[in-house]
């Protein structure tokens, strides 16, 4: 279920980024190519999620 989620609210402000930064660019809004980096971020996210140590487990006994 958290990738589902990740992928969701990733999709939805990567649209939302580029549509204010072609908006202000002044070039043409384009869904595939934002839902391209929506992918490709999500993918990032869920790597850079179990590369890094969780340290909040490791001060507890």
């Amino acid at each position: 279920m958290r990738y589902f989620w990740t992928f969701f609210w990733t999709f939805l402000l990567m649209q939302m980024m580029a549509y204010v930064v072609s908006s202000m660019t002044g070039v043409a809004y384009n869904f595939v190519t934002a839902s391209i980096l929506a992918v490709v971020a999500t993918v990032l996210i869920l790597i850079l999620g179990e590369v890094v140590p969780d340290r909040t487990a490791d001060g507890h006994h």
